[in-house]
């Protein structure tokens, strides 16, 4: 990857203050710096990785977590097989306290296998935590986090929709950030047969192919990055793409995800599928059509294109509330289920 990326906006903020209304409305990353360095977890991790494992261990249920499991010929590199017909690590199921042993026990390997624990639920697995990492006090009734742990890794580039903002405990973490208007330029592999539930950058960008993916240069005109040290956080917009590279032998970061809509409102992802089946084959002056029939029902600000209807006789097509949701989805599963 090009070493001379755009480093994102950062802002100083008290620990654990109210964050800015103007931040979870910004539609660019921002670094926190310093913002969950008064938690417990990342305090014990600038003692020792042993005492952050302990400190973990402390609020663990004992539930078998899921865990990425790789051999060191990967090279911390979560990805697919050369033929994307399978994935080069195995997921397994396991005690977290053997998976940190093994984590530790790694350090000491001139070749270590990779370790990856992505996106375990707190409130599941660790239902303590909370209670000595007081949570980032995010706005929302519909917050979700994940406790990440491992060693040297790579997540490729990837895009979530919730909202996100990742704290670093310990270790180190760089976030490489691409906007989302440089999805043409990411070389996105298969969006249903993935290595963890969201579709992937196929280029490898620490030793990409020019010539195979010409377009990239371009997407890293535009990237920027972030650095975490431990008790740093980023704030991530909606779909931004980005890469998480862990870069010390011992890692953990806690996230949290929201979204500001309500939750009648079903994940844009489908609407996409539904186009793949319904419109991506059909000719190309048809596909016109609907192109500009998307722009004026969907993407039309406000209702002004409504206006000669009735607001009464408007249906599905006034404001999105619960009841028009339903009406919705039963239309969606008649024209489905033939």
């Amino acid at each position: 990857m090009a070493k001379a990326l755009v480093h994102c906006h950062s802002l100083l903020l008290e620990p654990g203050a109210a964050l800015p209304e103007g931040l979870l409305a910004s539609s660019v990353p921002v670094k926190l710096l310093g913002y969950v360095s008064h938690w417990q977890a990342v305090k014990a991790a600038q003692q020792s990785d042993d005492a952050a494992c302990e400190h973990l261990l402390q609020s663990y249920t004992g539930e078998p977590v899921g865990v990425f499991f790789g051999a060191p010929e990967i090279n911390g590199r979560f990805f697919y097989n050369k033929t994307l017909d399978a994935f080069n690590f195995e997921k397994v199921a396991a005690d977290l306290g053997l998976v940190l042993r093994k984590i530790l026990e790694s350090q000491t390997m001139s070749t270590p296998p990779s370790i990856f624990l992505g996106g375990t639920h707190l409130s599941q697995y660790l239902p303590g935590f909370t209670q000595h990492n007081p949570p980032v006090p995010i706005p929302s009734e519909s917050i979700r986090n994940g406790l990440w742990v491992g060693n040297q890794t790579r997540v490729a580039i990837h895009q979530d929709l919730p909202l996100n903002i990742a704290c670093c405990v310990a270790g180190k973490r760089r976030f490489t950030l691409f906007p989302p208007a440089q999805t043409a330029n990411l070389y996105i592999g298969p969006l249903e047969f993935t290595p963890s539930g969201q579709a992937v950058s196929l280029v490898d960008s620490d030793n990409y192919d020019a010539a195979r993916f010409p377009r990239f240069k371009d997407a890293l005109a535009q990237a920027q990055v972030a650095e975490l040290a431990p008790g740093d956080a980023l704030f991530i917009p909606s779909m931004w793409w980005h890469q998480v590279d862990a870069l010390a032998p011992f890692n953990v970061l806690v996230n949290y995800w929201w979204r500001t809509t309500p939750a009648h409102m079903d994940a844009p992802i489908n609407a996409l599928y539904h186009a793949l089946l319904s419109i991506a084959g059909l000719p190309e002056a048809e596909k016109q059509i609907w192109r500009e029939m998307f722009e004026h029902y969907v993407f039309a600000d406000g209702d002004a294109h409504l206006q000669h209807i009735p607001e009464r006789a408007r249906g599905i097509l006034n404001p999105q509330d619960e009841d028009s949701a339903r009406r919705i989805r039963s239309l969606l599963l008649q024209a489905l289920n033939r």
